[in-house]
């Protein structure tokens, strides 16, 4: 058995609301939580309005996009419900093409297809679902029973040259966005590959953080390399965001952060939301060399290059078809893995720097948390670790809602 986080300030006593039975009490308290994950993929198709004529391509296209239906996706309103969660950031993802005029292009393309997705979700749905443009907007969808949508863009690739996009991401709702993905930006380095293209932050990407400090735009350092990373919480005038990544002294992995970055993070007021993709919540080297073999051979390797949206979504669904005989061979992480990483960032920098960002439908999902209908297990981890109500009310939202604020602040004062 792990041990227990030495943090007496978050044992409380149980309060005569809450049952004794360990399990009970821990969904009493996620029951009564607002949860919020930062980092849920979508696909391009997500709410569609019109669907094939053929029944049979008809009901794979519903399972596949359709939210109300319980169907592949990770997170979908059912899920939702069933789990207790609440809240997530629908993302804008673009992966990294060719830094040139054509590649920025297909970028900007690409996100606003996932832009108009979210919008038509929002708009076909409104009874279940509302788009959430502040903090307060949040907390107003929850206490109105409706699930909760916000959107942040994973890399800022889309951008292109023209900080002046920013503002059209913000008026589409967009609320945080990532530097980088895997490769370099054009606003800063990679996590990988490890020899850099800028040193850290590109001349551009530091007006871009200024401009997302101005606007009211959380700046993510997810996925940056720890050069770009460091750059960024320096040079943003507001605390910064790791939407989804991990500790690293937890699990050596270049996507997770080291306790100089975090003490670096907090030292800024900002929150990293712990990962829970398990190659980076605990792998060994085999299931790892596993995975890298199986991305090589659907060709998403660091050398696929550009490629249509439409081959890049085949080439992912070949992959996600594939993991399944590595899962068999090589088991996943698990939950009680996942909650090690919260525990070491509340040990290095306190309650108030972590979060929890899922990544589910673009690779996250451990054992006991496998979809957004098993997020009670969280909670229940947390509560046999002795986290009081307090305590996990921030972790589920109350640290990323308090950044949010703070960068909203921060921008209305720049205003």
């Amino acid at each position: 058995m792990r041990a227990l986080p030495l943090l007496p300030f978050l044992f409380a006593a149980a309060c005569s609301s809450l049952p004794d039975d360990p399990i009970e009490r821990a969904d009493v308290i996620h029951a009564r939580a607002l949860t919020l994950d930062t980092h849920k993929d979508i696909d391009d198709l997500l709410a569609p309005e019109q669907l094939p004529d053929d029944p049979a391509r008809r009901e794979q296209f519903r399972r596949r996009y359709d939210p109300t239906v319980r169907g592949e996706q990770q997170v979908d309103f059912p899920k939702m419900r069933e789990g207790g969660y609440d809240c997530a950031f629908f993302i804008v993802y673009v992966g990294q093409g060719q830094l040139n005029p054509a590649g920025y292009h297909r970028a900007l393309q690409a996100a606003n297809r996932k832009f108009a997705a979210i919008e038509r979700m929002c708009r076909l749905y409104p009874e279940t679902i509302g788009l959430a443009r502040t903090p307060d907007d949040v907390e107003r969808l929850h206490d109105e029973g409706k699930l909760i949508c916000c959107i942040g863009i994973e890399n800022g690739y889309p951008m292109g040259l023209d900080v002046a996009r920013l503002q059209e991401f913000f008026d589409k709702g967009a609320r945080y966005m990532s530097i980088a993905h895997n490769r370099h930006s054009q606003l800063g380095d990679s996590h990988t590959p490890d020899e850099p293209l800028h040193g850290g932050l590109s001349e551009l990407g530091r007006q871009a953080i200024a401009e997302m400090n101005r606007l009211g735009i959380m700046v993510d350092v997810s996925h940056a390399s720890k050069a770009t990373m460091l750059q960024a919480v320096a040079a943003s005038k507001a605390p910064v965001i790791a939407s989804h990544s991990g500790a690293r002294a937890v699990y050596d992995h270049s996507r997770n952060l080291d306790d100089e970055q975090l003490r670096a993070l907090a030292q800024k007021g900002g929150v990293v939301q712990c990962v829970a993709l398990d190659e980076y919540v605990r792998s060994s080297a085999e299931r790892t060399a596993a995975l890298q073999q199986l991305r090589e051979q659907v060709g998403l390797g660091e050398g696929a290059g550009d490629v249509s949206d439409e081959e890049r979504a085949a080439r992912w669904q070949r992959y996600k078809d594939g993991v399944p005989a590595i899962d068999a061979q090589f088991p996943r992480a698990d939950v009680q893995d996942f909650v090690d990483h919260i525990d070491h960032v509340v040990q290095t920098v306190g309650i108030d720097h972590v979060g929890i960002g899922s990544d589910f439908d673009g690779g996250g999902g451990i054992v006991g948390w496998q979809n957004a209908a098993e997020s009670k297990n969280v909670t229940r981890e947390l509560v046999r670790r002795g986290y009081s109500e307090a305590a996990i009310d921030q972790i589920w939202s109350g640290n990323l809602l308090r950044v949010w604020r703070e960068v909203e602040r921060v921008a209305a004062a720049a205003q």
